[in-house]
């Protein structure tokens, strides 16, 4: 017999939960006096949203599921952010609730929100404990469902006085849902008919999103291009998927992509989507969209074939498995390698014309691209796991950083959430102890989470946090120069609306730096990423630089402008 709060915890553990972040309140004090004993490392944060973006950047870090608890009322409110963030990104966190004791639901309660249905719309899954006995298979369920099929948040909430009652604890062996099951396989058809039309394509391109590292599947994708030379490109989200730089390298494509890859996608016969939704950061005008091409589109969401983008060849299942079945039947057809010849001379003509260019200053100023492929450099190029929040310096980082490896990027992609970073970084430092963790943000973004700050503090989280510091909102700055006339409307924070990094970060008892000279910024870096610790480095740049090239919105690839 044991508290139902204390089998929370052996649960926890039996799911090899080694931290969770979190906030206490009155609704889950049970659950905190169950965590006093339980030897599982417990992260005190300062938001809950901190919390819940905490244990996405340790779940993005590791592929583990993240856990965050919080309490009732603007405890759960507070945490509707990260949920839909989770949820956007297929990432797997179970977040605990506390909520209302059984005899308040539905009074108005203090600190009383209907957190279950206020959240239905943006988890994957949610439970509402109706009695304490089924918290021990809630939690095993929740787990196995943020893990399994397409990753995503669960959400259990906890009336607490359901958690304080003693219950009859007997592990919990095994998982079945019957009204869940996830196709994994693939139907071997489809991936028959796959291999013989990329086997048959002139022009074909890979196109691989977050789903393949969600996955796992890098390396199946990597052999898979490597046994015909075929061109990849891949979203935000999949960057890290295939090695960059690599000759078949294309760039990120969409929005804020290379001319060469959209060019590519612009152009192909053939598009192979694996674990990509076709947002509209990446097709531009949906009507324009790819307009000479098939489409094989593997995904493990069936919801997501054909949604946007009508698919030819579905296959939906796991992209480690298909991807590799599929190696071993395009191999078997041996195809022809040379009729790829032409398509690599057009390629090579849009790399070389089109190169990520960028006019650099004269003088000693920081250009935002400079301070990109100078923190690259500080880093030994990129060994590093680099976290961003949202804006001009997050997509700096997607063209000018190169990342060579799966789990070393993390950011909002989805939902674009200004304040992921900062905490973001925070969970993946602790997922990967053994990696140095950086934070590239915006001035902006990281005051939106900043005092998360003290989190890294307290527990001693080496995080670097580069502020990319130019006194704007950056990009909506460039939207409205672009499409609004430059009628500067609430977007300039200025020298009086932005604190003094180097004070502040005194204050949480960090270390800060302020840079301002690119002639010796890389070996400055360098010093600040060696400096133990949690650093801020404030780093001035060009005031008014815009993201380029970019697709505007609702205009086609072949469009890209700058």
């Amino acid at each position: 017999m044991m508290r139902a709060v204390d089998a929370i915890m052996e649960c926890l553990k039996a799911e090899g939960v080694d931290v969770v972040f979190g906030y206490p309140g009155g609704a889950n004090l049970p659950t905190y006096d169950a965590m006093y004993d339980s030897g599982i490392h417990h992260v005190l944060v300062r938001h809950e949203a901190g919390g819940g973006h905490a244990a996405e950047g340790y779940a993005k870090a590791s592929g583990k599921v993240g856990v965050c608890f919080a309490t009732s009322g603007p405890g759960a409110t507070n945490i509707v952010t990260p949920l839909t963030d989770a949820m956007m990104d297929s990432c797997p966190v179970v977040f605990f609730t506390g909520q209302v004791r059984t005899d308040l639901l539905g009074t108005d309660g203090f600190q009383e929100a209907d957190t279950f249905g206020m959240t239905m719309p943006i988890v994957k899954h949610s439970f509402m404990i109706q009695h304490p006995t089924e918290i021990p298979r809630v939690v095993h369920e929740a787990f196995h469902i943020a893990r399994t099929g397409r990753p995503g948040p669960v959400l259990i909430d906890m009336p607490t006085d359901l958690t304080r009652v003693e219950i009859d604890y007997q592990p919990v062996g095994d998982v079945r849902l019957p009204g869940y099951q996830p196709t994994t396989e693939g139907n071997q058809k489809q991936i028959r008919l796959a291999a013989k039309a990329l086997a048959n394509a002139r022009r074909p391109v890979l196109y691989a999103g977050g789903g393949v590292i969600n996955a796992n599947a890098s390396d199946e994708l990597r052999e898979l291009a490597s046994v015909d030379r075929l061109p990849v490109t891949c979203t935000l989200m999949g960057l890290g998927a295939f090695p960059a730089p690599h000759e078949q390298w294309l760039g990120m494509l969409g929005m804020h992509g290379t001319r060469t890859a959209n060019y590519a996608m612009d152009e192909a016969d053939l598009i192979v989507a694996i674990g990509a939704r076709f947002d509209d950061r990446i097709t531009g005008k949906l009507s324009e969209f790819a307009p000479r091409a098939k489409f094989i589109h593997i995904d493990i969401d069936p919801a997501e074939i054909s949604k946007n983008v009508p698919a030819h060849i579905p296959i939906v299942g796991d992209a480690k498995r298909i991807l590799a079945r599929l190696v071993g039947e395009y191999r078997a057809l041996d195809p022809d390698t040379a009729r790829l010849t032409g398509w690599w001379e057009r390629i090579e003509h849009w790399r070389s014309q089109h190169p990520l260019r960028y006019a650099d200053s004269a003088d000693n100023e920081i250009k935002p691209q400079f301070l990109v492929e100078s923190l690259y450099t500080a880093t030994n190029n990129g060994e590093c796991i680099l976290s961003s929040d949202v804006g001009q310096h997050q997509m700096w980082a997607a063209q000018y950083f190169h990342f060579n490896q799966p789990r070393r990027w993390i950011n909002s992609g989805g939902l674009g959430t200004m304040g992921f970073g900062l905490p973001a970084a925070i969970g993946a430092a602790i997922a990967q102890p053994d990696i140095p963790s950086v934070l590239l943000t915006g001035d902006g973004s990281f005051q939106m989470n900043i005092q998360e700050l003290g989190t890294a503090r307290q527990f001693d989280v080496p995080v670097k946090c580069v502020i990319m510091d130019n006194g704007y909102l950056g990009m909506v700055r460039q939207w409205q120069e672009l499409f609004w006339d430059r009628r500067y409307s609430n977007v300039d924070m200025g020298a009086s609306g932005s604190p003094d990094w180097v004070k502040l970060a005194d204050a949480y008892g960090a270390h800060g730096v302020l840079l301002t000279d690119k002639s010796t910024l890389v070996e400055d870096l360098r010093t600040a990423l060696a400096t133990p610790g949690p650093v801020v480095v404030d780093v001035k740049v060009t005031r008014e630089e815009n993201t380029y090239p970019m697709i505007a919105p609702g205009a086609a690839a072949r469009e890209m402008v700058g």
